[in-house]
């Protein structure tokens, strides 16, 4: 049977469906839902026809805007503004009417109608579309508004682009904001985020070889075996392949590198040490921080800032820490990582072991946040991990009028259809404006119904008024306790790492597999199980809250037991896989300190989690233990394989 016949024959069979069960479960029943279900899988495979098959059995649904909303948007390039009009105006103040302005936006700057998108653009509330801010910045330039510093703060991530942000490059360059020097800036970008298309659009705009550029992506070790060409445009073009080559053999690039260098300038040769010294900076090998001398001079980008700047904090470069902090952008550098690593880099020129001056002030800053630089910015000046006291216990009155506000209504049923992004985005949507007693009294409302990831992000959001109980819960005690306990493993590390894995959506599901609480993969458990005597262990019990528990926390101890009792090793073991741990503590010669560490991991994923993980387990033990808690101390200092902790303590006597 052809597929035209197979979803006919489907969708008359669902027809006859919910016509013959409308009278007993209701237009909004579960048959609705999954009519709806249907619905949005129709969207995203972009068919219009089955979209509107399924919106027209759905007109008593209990979210109409959604139901609308799915059968515009598949037809959005041919609807008449009218329509669209028409869609804005009935669901007003609706969070689907913010995603529906987002979709027509990109529409509008696609079909260059910039007087309608500059009328809807101040009315986009969100405004977190990078290719909107990109067609915003061209409606502005080609009216003749100075945009290039604006265009140079969003176009960092290429892979990200599209249209847009190309169409504003190839804008800014005819206007003469962009000069080549941009257009070389955003060459190397490219190459750095594989992001072969938009390499060939910027060399086509330099009239160059846009075969080579492709190639210098894609095929680096046949474009270095070409040589470096003629022109400026054909090193940097060079330089890309350069910096691709040592994503695969950084000794092949720097072989490469050698060879070519007599035919490039100065500047170019610093540039493509910039972009061999990012690779192998992944790689954490010793002869990093050599490459990134070798580049001195070369402007940076956003990554190569970082990676410089990582690289220095675990050769114990405090110089060069502060320099390229320094030479950060300024949104850049008033992130908490670089805030604190500019802090200590000066105590640590200073020779003091106590902030003073300017660096108290940049830890002050950051001292209040509830995070990790935010704990460790405290600890610097004295004040240890504790929990606010809590104030007035929220009423349930103050709880009752959101289960009648129709953003949480919404959320709620959403959530109850497991389609937490579409719940996400209403509750979201439905905290606007409220104030921190009303997010609280949120919070607590997500709490009663179950919905513990929205309790903790709610309250996370409040900064004056705060409850740690909601922030930081501990379910499932009656099971958690007891494991913990047998095992001799800490129980606010294994909150804590919970909290960051699944925010205790306990039928969380990862894009891997990753099942539960504890999000443990099915291979892991299967190894687990056998490991512990779990002989009947079959995948679906991922699912079952003891079982999930139970080989989670066996899994963290084991891996505890591996890294020589190391969380901070194990946190990032548990994520990234122990492999890749014992190939990133291998590059250690000596014992170095827990947060220099985290913050080189070479995954960005895996920086976070650990981070966070950590972070969590301070708060965690302080709410367990009631006392206060040194997150320094629990992150302590990351030894080799093999260091006893005799060696370990004589390596950091004397430490700060």
């Amino acid at each position: 049977m052809s597929y035209a016949l197979k979803w006919i024959a489907s969708a008359a069979l669902l027809a006859l469906t919910l016509t013959a069960h409308a009278d007993d479960i209701g237009d909004d029943g579960r048959r609705a839902d999954d009519a709806f279900l249907l619905l949005r899988d129709a969207v995203r495979q972009d068919d219009a026809a089955k979209a509107d098959f399924y919106a027209n059995r759905l007109a008593s649904y209990s979210i109409p805007s959604y139901v609308d909303y799915y059968r515009l948007k598949p037809r959005l390039k041919d609807a008449s503004n009218a329509e669209i009009r028409d869609f804005l105006k009935r669901y007003e103040g609706q969070a689907i009417v913010d995603r529906l302005r987002n979709d027509w936006l990109l529409e509008l700057g696609r079909k260059r109608e910039w007087a309608t998108f500059d009328e809807q653009l101040p009315l986009f509330v969100l405004n977190d579309d990078v290719q909107v801010k990109c067609y915003a910045l061209q409606s502005r330039a080609l009216k003749g508004h100075k945009v290039a510093s604006d265009a140079r703060e969003v176009l960092t991530a290429p892979n990200g682009y599209g249209e847009p942000c190309a169409g504003l490059i190839a804008t800014l360059y005819a206007a003469g904001q962009f000069n080549t020097d941009d257009l070389y800036a955003q060459l190397r970008l490219s190459g750095e985020y594989n992001a072969t298309g938009q390499a060939r659009r910027i060399v086509a705009l330099l009239n160059g070889n846009e075969k080579r550029a492709v190639q210098a992506v894609d095929l680096p070790a046949i474009a270095l075996t070409k040589g470096v060409g003629s022109g400026r445009t054909e090193h940097e073009i060079f330089i890309v392949a350069l910096g691709r080559m040592a994503k695969t053999s950084v000794k092949l690039a720097t072989i490469a590198l050698h060879r070519a260098a007599p035919k490039l300038s100065a500047l170019e040769q610093q540039e493509a040490w910039a972009a061999i010294a990012l690779q192998s900076s992944y790689t954490l090998a010793p002869e990093t921080g050599d490459y990134w001398h070798k580049s001195q001079g070369a402007a940076l980008s956003i990554d190569q800032l970082q990676w410089k700047t990582r690289i220095a904090l675990r050769n114990g470069d405090w110089k060069t820490v502060r320099q390229t902090i320094r030479a950060m952008p300024a949104s850049l550098r008033s992130e908490p990582a670089w805030v604190y690593w500019l802090a200590r880099a000066q105590m640590a020129e200073n020779g003091s072991s106590q902030p003073g001056g300017e660096a108290a002030q940049l830890l002050r800053s950051i001292a209040e946040l509830p995070s990790f630089y935010g704990q460790l910015a405290g600890e610097e000046l004295g004040k240890l991990v504790t929990i606010p006291l809590p104030g007035l216990p929220i009423s349930q009155a103050e709880v009752a009028p959101f289960a009648s506000n129709p953003n949480f209504q919404r959320a709620l049923k959403f959530f109850s259809m497991r389609l937490r992004f579409e719940g996400t985005r209403e509750w979201n949507w439905g905290l606007r404006g409220l104030s921190e007693r009303e997010h609280l009294a949120a919070a607590e409302f997500a709490r009663q119904n179950n919905i513990l990831d929205r309790m903790v992000n709610t309250s996370d959001r409040t900064r004056l008024q705060v409850d740690y109980t909601q922030r930081f819960p501990a379910p499932h005690n009656d099971i958690m306790h007891p494991t913990t306990q047998t095992l001799g493993l800490d129980k606010a590390w294994v909150y804590g790492l919970i909290r960051q894995e699944s925010r205790f959506i306990m039928d969380a599901q990862s894009h891997v597999g990753a099942s539960g609480l504890m999000q443990v993969m099915p291979s892991t458990g299967r190894w687990v199980a056998k490991k512990i005597g779990l002989t009947d262990f079959a995948q679906e019990m991922l699912s079952d809250v003891r079982t999930n528990i139970l080989l989670g926390a066996n899994y963290m101890n084991m891996v505890l037991g591996n890294m020589d009792g190391s969380q901070v090793l194990a946190t990032a073991a548990y994520n990234a896989g122990p492999g890749r741990l014992r190939s990133w503590r291998s590059t250690l010669s000596k014992p170095m300190e827990g947060a220099v560490f985290i913050e080189s991991i070479p995954f960005f994923e895996t920086r976070v989690y650990v981070k966070n993980v950590m972070s969590n387990t301070a708060y965690y033990a302080a709410l367990f233990e009631g006392r206060p808690q040194s997150l320094k101390l629990r992150l302590g200092n990351v030894a080799p394989k093999g260091y006893s902790e005799q060696e370990q303590q004589e390596s950091s006597f004397g430490a700060r």
